[in-house]
């Protein structure tokens, strides 16, 4: 029992000299690292390096950093090394913070900030580009051994308000480690760039990076001011439609099947929408599916038109767009009418059919007359009473 008190108390004695070493602020002094700076490693990508104060004092304790994104959008994060990388977007400049940062869970110490800043890119206001959109698509590549699918990258925009008459647009793009320049430019009647497609990309089709794209200028009037735009590829990413629809009606029972679309996703990892349109009464079915199949309880005597589309799964990756749909299919009939409709046509056209032959029969030989002889009138005494007296006046 001696030997398990000294213990006990050996091990109290350490942790309140641990404590000691970790808490009062007295004793120990955080000093902001030093030789802080922001340097441009790519497109919309920043690298943020600094060193622990060489003053110091060392303790056996874990010192950390705090970093602080100022502008263009602020963001806080803690790391325990001496670098950070940082996507943003940089043409309205970068600036930021990092200071050192001792916690446990009773208390935070910290010491003053050390900040860095980019600058904004020069040029002209008004000269930079606006409303820039991207989507990319993906196809079947047929050419590469390594990836059986190919991402294309579509981009659009307008030429700034200010932008002299001379001003060409040039665009890039950054994914991971690959920075492409573009080769294929739409341009508007002044001949400006005003659009960037791009075939084949080293874009993946289930990344999940931001995809980083510049769009710079030249002018011999004004400096051309750059603008770049951050794109989360789930966002922009246009699904092709489900391949092979098909629709079978067999009595009331309409059934219909598709193939995922072209993608590099598996076949799972989608959802999708079935629109059945009757085209006699304009009554539109909608129903969203996980499966690629769909059996709905119809109308046989009327015709529809059946389309389909799809959208990669939040099982898979975040939600982005739907697909278009699929060429419409056109199943039924709709030539004849219900049987109904026709069964009260036949029999009001018997009727007055009937009643059309009974009314001449009846014209021709007379009948009418002798079915329903006419009332004779009754005599009228005043016209008697009236050459009556006349005619004793005469007689006068």
């Amino acid at each position: 029992m001696i030997i398990v008190a000294h213990v006990l108390l050996i091990l109290l004695g350490a942790t309140e000299i641990l404590q000691a070493d970790l808490l009062p602020d007295e004793k120990i002094s955080l000093l902001p690292p030093v030789n802080f700076t922001i340097k441009v490693t790519g497109l919309a990508q920043v690298l943020l390096q600094w060193k622990p104060n060489p003053d110091q004092e060392q303790r056996n304790v874990n010192l950390e950093y705090q970093v602080k994104i100022n502008a263009p959008k602020e963001d806080d994060y803690e790391t325990r090394i001496t670098e950070s990388k940082c996507v943003t977007i940089l043409h309205k400049g970068f600036s930021a913070s990092v200071r050192t940062i001792l916690q446990n869970d009773h208390s935070l110490l910290a010491s003053s900030w050390a900040s860095a800043e980019l600058h904004a890119p020069p040029g002209s206001p008004g000269t930079s580009i606006v409303n820039l959109t991207c989507t990319t698509n993906t196809t079947e590549d047929n050419y590469s051994r390594l990836r059986s699918y190919q991402v294309s990258l579509h981009c659009t925009w307008l030429v700034g308000t200010d932008a002299p008459e001379d001003t060409q647009y040039f665009l890039y793009y950054r994914y991971g480690s690959w920075t492409e320049e573009c080769q294929e430019y739409s341009k508007d009647t002044l001949g400006r760039n005003i659009a960037c497609w791009f075939p084949r990309t080293f874009i993946l089709s289930k990344g999940r990076d931001w995809l980083a794209v510049l769009v710079n200028g030249s002018s011999k009037h004004s400096a051309i001011r750059p603008f770049d735009q951050l794109f989360a590829l789930h966002a922009i990413d246009q699904i092709n439609p489900p391949l092979n629809v098909t629709a079978e009606i067999e009595g009331t029972r309409l059934s219909i099947q598709w193939e995922k679309p072209v993608s590099a996703f598996p076949i799972h990892c989608f959802d999708y929408e079935v629109k059945i349109h009757n085209t006699r009464n304009g009554y539109l079915q909608i129903e969203k599916l996980m499966t690629n199949a769909f059996i709905s309880i119809i109308d046989d005597l009327s015709k529809y038109d059946v389309q389909v589309r799809a959208a990669v799964s939040s099982m898979c990756r975040e939600a982005g767009l739907w697909s278009e749909w699929s060429q419409p299919i056109y199943v039924g009939n709709d030539e004849h009418k219900p049987l109904r409709e026709w069964f009260v046509i036949v029999i009001m056209a018997t009727i007055c059919f009937i009643l059309l032959i009974l009314s001449l029969i009846c014209k021709i030989c007379h009948l009418w007359i002798k079915l329903f002889p006419p009332i004779p009138a009754p005599k009228s005494n005043i016209k008697d009473l009236f050459v009556t007296t006349n005619y004793e006046k005469a007689g006068i």
